[in-house]
């Protein structure tokens, strides 16, 4: 079986699991993730978000972080939820986007919970949020938990902010990928990413491929961990990843070859 049959496939058994109207009514996307999308590979700077999410980030890692962002024309500064004010405040009207993450790194918080930290990240500034499943929801079969999961973080972004959902896939089989994927898009969100950088594995160039026939051209793909240079990071793009995740973001620009 083809891997277009096989997803085609697998969104009908999910249809018929879950019912075709909740998939009917929840597959419309916001204009921000297309406008989003337009960026150019040539433009590698506007595809990154320049990540820093270690436990331990003190405040003057953050002020230095936006002011590279700044500098370099990221897509976005990704951090953790506690710095989201202090980042709005130092990017202010800069095009560069305030990125975090919800229930991370393990996805295992109920839905309320992810649903009232992304209404308060929105509050404190942030443009973009990056929530990771319950992986062992998926795994155990439980999909209209990890529907509503979803549903309940789109929902509290209220098209204020583009949502990318993070399946973790160096836990996933093939077929949960699939699944993963496309109860992402069924519940609204407007990108899927690869990983959160702190499980046993990152991003693939497989992946993203199998990402991106999955969702199709109307959803974002974010790339995210162990993507250290430029040569990784062209090899997710060509794979499909219009965004990329990385904490090397300023090693990777430096490696950019200069055209004549």
């Amino acid at each position: 079986m083809s891997i277009d049959a096989r997803i085609n496939k697998i969104a009908r058994e999910l249809m018929m699991e879950l019912g075709e109207e909740v998939f009917r009514s929840n597959n419309g996307y916001k204009e921000a993730v297309i406008s989003s999308m337009e960026d150019s590979p040539d433009n590698l700077a506007k595809m990154i978000d320049h990540t820093l999410l270690k436990a331990d980030a003190t405040f003057n890692e953050i002020e230095r972080l936006c002011a590279e962002a700044k500098e370099n024309g990221f897509a976005s500064v990704c951090i953790n939820p506690g710095y989201v004010r202090l980042a709005s405040r130092l990017l202010g009207e800069d095009e560069v986007k305030v990125c975090t993450v919800i229930g991370f790194p393990l996805g295992a918080t109920t839905y309320r919970v992810k649903a009232e930290e992304t209404r308060e990240a929105i509050e404190n500034g942030a443009n973009e949020v990056d929530m990771v499943i319950n992986v062992g929801a998926l795994k155990s079969g439980l999909y209209n938990l990890v529907f509503q999961d979803i549903k309940a973080v789109v929902e509290a972004a209220s098209c204020q902010a583009l949502v990318k959902v993070i399946i973790e896939t160096c836990y996933l089989t093939e077929e949960e990928k699939i699944k993963a994927c496309l109860l992402a898009k069924y519940a609204g969100a407007d990108f899927v990413k690869t990983s959160t950088g702190f499980g046993t594995g990152g991003a693939t160039p497989e992946d993203v491929i199998l990402m991106r026939k999955t969702v199709g051209s109307e959803m974002g793909v974010k790339a995210s961990g162990g993507i250290r240079d430029y040569v990784t990071a062209q090899k997710m793009i060509k794979a499909g990843a219009n965004r990329l995740g990385c904490s090397s973001g300023m090693k990777i620009i430096k490696e950019t070859p200069i055209e004549n």
